[in-house]
């Protein structure tokens, strides 16, 4: 576990300046144009980002993203704050969190708060940034519409070098699981019922039940 958060730290600690200018490459105007510029970050915020007992919602991913703002202003995840920069963002629930805290520590937080003091805790700033990263696909709007036609595609992340891979397993009931760089646990599914959040905008999101890992922890 320690060894598994050191090389996530590791990762984090080798992002540079060709994130931001990943981050900040915008798909072609013909394909953006009609698109609206609500960010991601305002729709969890207006969801509301405080702790409670929904585990269903996203709460500790938006507190998640604003841990790591307000400790390092200029890291490339505020760009899920800037509508007018195209991507794709896969969202874990607060229970797909809770469940890798369980992984972690063999322990099933009680509370919303308790589970996150404990990951940032376990994780640090660097590594929770990481993570973060990892579920950020930069210059594209990718929609289920356009995932369920994507089987087998290999989709390039913020985190620089890492990847993820498109496994298509039902069209018909829109099921898609999502092979993360963790080949010894399960890979998150996307939530069929938490598709296409922010439809309509240059940046838009899709729910998952677990949350994807970088690498083998």
């Amino acid at each position: 576990m320690r060894t598994g958060s050191r090389r996530l730290a590791t990762a984090a600690a080798a992002l540079t300046l060709t994130i931001a200018a990943t981050l900040g490459a915008a798909v072609p105007a013909n394909a953006t144009g009609k698109l609206g510029t609500r960010s991601l970050a305002a729709v969890l915020a207006a969801d509301g980002d405080k702790f409670d007992r929904n585990w269903n919602d996203y709460d500790i991913l938006a507190q998640a993203v604003g841990a790591v703002l307000a400790a390092k202003p200029n890291s490339s995840v505020g760009v899920l704050a800037d509508g007018k920069v195209a991507l794709t963002a896969f969202l874990p629930s607060d229970r797909a969190f809770r469940s890798l805290a369980a992984d972690l520590t063999g322990k099933w937080y009680r509370s919303e708060q308790e589970l996150f003091t404990a990951l940032a805790t376990l994780l640090g700033i660097d590594t929770i940034e990481a993570v973060l990263l990892y579920h950020v696909v930069p210059g594209a709007t990718i929609t289920s519409k356009t995932a369920l036609k994507s089987d087998g595609a290999k989709l390039a992340t913020a985190l620089p070098g890492a990847s993820l891979t498109v496994d298509v397993l039902s069209k018909r009931y829109r099921l898609i699981r999502l092979i993360d760089a963790d080949r010894t646990d399960a890979d998150p599914w996307l939530n069929p019922w938490a598709l296409d959040i922010n439809r309509g905008n240059r940046q838009i999101g899709h729910g998952i039940f677990l949350v994807l890992r970088p690498l083998d922890i």
